[in-house]
């Protein structure tokens, strides 16, 4: 077995391991580079350290770790409250104002587990309460993640291009954004459709109350902790849930949006909000480095209330920075020793670029379905760049729809995001918006690639 072969096989252990195990999977590429490394390649320590993210790193804590004093401190929670009370009653307009709540926490920072965690439950109790398919309710919630997951100074945006600028490859981080956050807009336009929007059209709260339910039905668990598989006990409820016609059963809305306390935007949060907007500033129009600079918002935040930051550092992604810097460091391992540039000799040997390209896409959404989006950004771009320098394949259009067919099968219920929204809903909701997310998110997984491929690779443009 050659080199390039072995350290692709040990690529790919790890991720069938960390997807049918509880196997953390950045623990498990460091321990692979290491082992493989040391073993066959004849890697130092240095040698493996020296492909360990520095940058990545820095820029992942920093955007957490302010994120978390925003949570601390209720700025989450006000701008979740402020955009749901702009509905002014039509409920039409309810799964649209969370759409945009949750893109709006990717797109400062926030991991889109966690945010995907905060606007759930809320989500699931305005389906309950006024009468909203949650299967609509939580693929809005999940597409307004991945719409907001892009921006320059979210992590899936930080991710990409990172590995874009370290690998040399052209980038565009603008329209990178912008052409995630259209698609999933579209990409709700549909589920609006298909799954009873059209229904909600002129009605509004109040009109009609809140429907009464059999009591004792109980209300939806707090989600799992990000990562937790779908198939986990308190994920997936043993009833049925299905009514007459296929419906979904109505239950209590969860406590979480009956009673939750206005809150006002006192001197913190619109600090934190002053900080938000100057991280956005500072990245976009001053081009200063992402993860230095919300870092040093912390600090100011801190500074100014030090009681917000208090248990702020336990809130970082720290799963997330380890899968990721874990991820990268074993794709350094493998540039190192030849296996992408190897790779992109045989996808170019396809004889037909488009063909390589469509590929390689399918590759991502297929895989990203059931592991982890921002492992898959880490090592799929990488492993194109020689494939992509050969020229006959925009670099630009292959990162975006590589980008978009990696992150809209999120929705699946084997992939945490859809696993979170899963666990919201109340129990007796549970069976039936498992399969029905199932369905959405692998059908994803079949029609993102050859779509995005027709808008951004085929014709040639980016």
């Amino acid at each position: 077995m050659s080199d390039h072969v072995l350290a692709i096989a040990a690529l790919a252990v790890v991720f069938t391991v960390a997807t049918i195990t509880s196997v953390h999977m950045g623990a498990l590429a460091i321990v692979a580079a290491f082992v493989t490394g040391s073993l066959f390649f004849g890697q130092s320590a240095d040698d493996l350290f020296g492909g360990f993210p520095g940058d990545l790193f820095v820029v992942l804590v920093g955007v957490t770790f302010l994120f978390a004093i925003a949570r601390n401190n209720g700025t989450v929670d006000w701008l979740v409250q402020a955009s749901t009370r702009a509905v002014r009653g039509r409920i039409a307009l309810i799964p649209w104002v969370l759409f945009l709540v949750t893109a709006t926490l990717t797109a400062v920072g926030a991991v889109v587990p966690a945010a995907v965690a905060i606007v759930a439950p809320i989500g699931a109790g305005f389906a309950t309460r006024y009468r909203i398919n949650p299967v609509l309710m939580g693929l809005f919630i999940i597409n307004g993640a991945s719409a907001g997951g892009f921006s320059p100074i979210s992590v899936f945006g930080s991710i990409t291009n990172g590995v874009v600028s370290r690998n040399g490859i052209p980038g565009n981080p603008a329209l990178l954004f912008a052409a995630s956050f259209v698609f999933n807009v579209l990409l709700c336009l549909v589920v609006f459709a298909l799954f009873g929007g059209r229904g909600l059209l002129g009605r509004r709260v109040g009109e009609e109350g809140t429907t009464a339910v059999p009591p004792g039905t109980g209300s939806a668990p707090a989600p799992k902790s990000p990562g937790a598989p779908a198939g986990a006990p308190g994920t997936v409820g043993a009833g049925g849930g299905v009514g007459a016609g296929g419906g979904v059963a109505l239950a209590p809305a969860p406590a979480v949006s009956a009673v939750e306390p206005e809150l006002r935007l006192d001197r913190v949060r619109a600090l934190t909000l002053l900080g938000l907007l100057s991280l956005v500033l500072g990245a976009l129009v001053f081009d200063l480095h992402v993860g230095l600079l919300a870092l040093t918002v912390t600090v100011a935040l801190s500074l100014v209330s030090p009681e917000s930051s208090k248990g702020a550092v336990d809130r970082c992604a720290w799963s997330t920075v380890l899968l990721v810097c874990g991820i990268v460091t074993f794709v350094a391992m493998m540039e190192r020793i030849g296996t992408i540039s190897y790779l992109g000799t045989e996808v170019a040997g396809i004889g037909t670029p488009l063909l390589g390209a469509l590929l390689i896409c399918a590759i991502g959404a297929v895989v990203s379905a059931f592991a982890s989006t921002t492992g898959i950004l880490g090592a799929l771009i990488p492993l194109a760049v020689p494939f992509l320098l050969a020229g006959e394949v925009g670099a630009v259009g292959l990162v975006i729809a590589l980008a978009i067919s990696s992150s809209v099968v999120d929705s699946s219920p084997v992939s945490t995001s859809g696993a979170l929204v899963t666990a919201s809903v109340p129990e007796g909701e549970r069976e039936t918006v498992f399969r029905r997310l199932m369905v959405w998110g692998f059908s994803m997984a079949v029609v993102a690639p050859p779509v995005t491929w027709l808008l951004f690779i085929a014709p040639g443009w980016l």
